[in-house]
């Protein structure tokens, strides 16, 4: 193979180099994208009303919920619960306290049961009120608690348990109403006529 063949090699390889660049550099300047004016991408998000964000459903005080509590659906809620406790009256504890009664009971007081340290210092008496609070998350009313339940999420579920819950006595109370509840604290209700009045128990 003499010069000139080689030259022409070398010639042909340097031309299709210098064509290639060259390519590569009209397509940068034809296909250059836009700069952005700002960077990231724009999500378009449907307004929800007048604020612009999806409103929270507004909540529901327990004692309105009381008012169309369902001891049977209650009940259907309470077997959840029938692992761990018994409904009956003298049927005893289980892995936890019997809850016959328990309304209106005072924590941590059911005979036969050994109850944590936590819940023993808590005091007080179960009211629906307290219920509902305790069955919300047990674990953050009663910090150390050995109730391993989660709690109810759903205030209507909680609802429904507490009049069940009421019911299982034999001298259920009335659930707080809405009504007592708006009323203010100064306020005291009306006095009944002395003729009505009745011994307490």
């Amino acid at each position: 193979m003499n010069a000139f063949e080689l030259n022409k090699i070398a010639g042909a390889v340097l031309g299709t180099l210098v064509l290639t660049f060259g390519l590569g550099i009209v397509s940068e300047k034809l296909f250059e994208p836009e700069a952005m004016a700002k960077p990231g991408f724009e999500i378009a998000v449907s307004e929800g009303g007048a604020g612009g964000a999806a409103e929270k459903p507004k909540e529901v005080p327990i004692e309105e919920l009381f008012a169309t509590a369902s001891v049977e659906k209650g009940a259907a809620v309470a077997k959840k619960c029938a692992a761990c406790h018994n409904f009956q009256e003298g049927a005893g504890a289980k892995v936890g306290p019997d809850l016959y009664g328990v309304v209106g009971r005072k924590v941590a007081s059911a005979e036969g049961f050994a109850y944590s340290e936590a819940m023993k210092g808590h005091g007080g008496v179960w009211t629906p009120l307290d219920l509902n609070h305790f069955l919300t998350n047990p674990k953050a009313a009663v910090p150390g608690t050995a109730m391993a339940f989660a709690g109810l999420p759903k205030d209507v579920d909680r609802a429904n348990i507490i009049a069940y819950l009421n019911s299982l006595s034999h001298d259920p109370k009335p659930l707080p109403t809405a009504t007592a509840a708006a009323a203010p604290a100064g306020d005291k209700p009306a006095e009944a006529p002395a003729g009505d009045a009745k011994p307490a128990h």
